[in-house]
């Protein structure tokens, strides 16, 4: 199934987790895809694997350097917003330092990004689609993640925004608000039972979210088959959200 054949995708934080499936997914696709991230070693070993997948390195902490190096690389059909962090502070424990940085990563990084992508999108002419990549904790609180929370809280704002002011130049954005995901690094950090246990009793389904149930979903609000889907905040949360 080429179902984006020709069509060029930025990844972000696309080397390593979730990012990385969805780049290589995008890839069977037939998209041309473009992984970004700062950690050069992952995304050489992407390379590796997989050749025709371009890479770019790129600290998206650093506005200006990041503008510079995203200008550079072209027009882009669609774009998902990955990249992101989370330090594990409780809300009177977050330092600005922690705050900061995590703002900057999983907030600010999706305004510079998107406004770049979207920006030659619109002096194309290209009817485009954004994903951002956001979190069940932007709406459930996550305790001793006051920083991380607030951060998804508002990539889902500025979600909104963005499908209000660029949906009339045919460009659509949207989230996915995933629950915990057993990435490989998902699995040891939740595998204690005392630990997983009180997340599983709030999901309906009685078990976390795999890998591929999130790609699908970021696929999906990618392609043309979801045209007429705009500014959502699409849960892949088991029924979290719904208790």
């Amino acid at each position: 199934m080429n179902k984006f054949k020709g069509k060029r995708v930025l990844v972000t934080g696309g080397c390593q987790g979730i990012g990385r499936s969805i780049a290589i997914e995008l890839w069977k696709a037939g998209a041309n895809v473009l992984a970004l991230s700062n950690q050069p070693a992952q995304l050489a070993s992407l390379k590796q694997q997989y050749p025709s997948i371009d890479t770019v390195a790129v600290d998206l902490c650093d506005w200006s350097k990041t503008r510079e190096v995203v200008a550079a690389l072209g027009a882009f059909d669609c774009l998902v917003n990955n990249a992101g962090i989370a330090m594990i502070e409780s809300f009177l424990d977050c330092k600005p330092a922690s705050f900061d940085k995590t703002i900057s990563v999983n907030t600010k990084a999706v305004l510079n990004i998107s406004q770049i992508v979207s920006k030659t999108m619109i002096d194309r002419k290209i009817k485009g689609s954004i994903v951002n990549i956001s979190s069940q904790a932007s709406i459930a609180a996550l305790k001793y993640h006051a920083a991380y929370c607030a951060s998804k809280g508002a990539v889902d704002s500025l979600t909104r925004v963005m499908a209000l002011e660029l949906g009339p130049h045919g460009i659509r954005a949207n989230t996915v608000n995933p629950t915990v995901v057993l990435t490989d690094m998902g699995r040891q950090v939740w595998a204690a039972p005392e630990k997983s246990k009180g997340m599983l009793d709030k999901i309906p389904l009685g078990r976390f979210g795999e890998v591929s149930e999130v790609v699908n979903a970021v696929l999906f609000l990618l392609s043309d088959d979801a045209s007429m889907i705009n500014g959502v905040h699409l849960p892949v949360d088991g029924g979290f959200l719904a208790t």
